[in-house]
């Protein structure tokens, strides 16, 4: 059983489900900086002020997947 749970628990791992993490911090979407390529998600950021970017100090925009798979990129 033993390699029977480590294939199964491998599958549920990689589908493509929409329960991510604990639940307690939904994210809506993440801050992101196309020149430098850089992301932050909205949970992660203090406050409701746009974040500046960590690399360049430019404001970062918001965005948010209309898709159903949870994921802001």
């Amino acid at each position: 059983m033993g390699l029977f749970s480590t294939i199964t628990d491998t599958l549920k791992a990689s589908s493509s489900s929409t329960n991510r993490g604990d639940g307690t911090s939904e994210s809506k979407g993440a801050y992101w900086c196309h020149d430098c390529s850089e992301r932050i998600l909205d949970t992660k950021v203090d406050g409701d002020d746009t974040p500046a970017c960590p690399a360049c100090g430019e404001p970062m925009e918001f965005e948010r997947s209309p898709g159903s798979t949870g994921c802001a990129c």
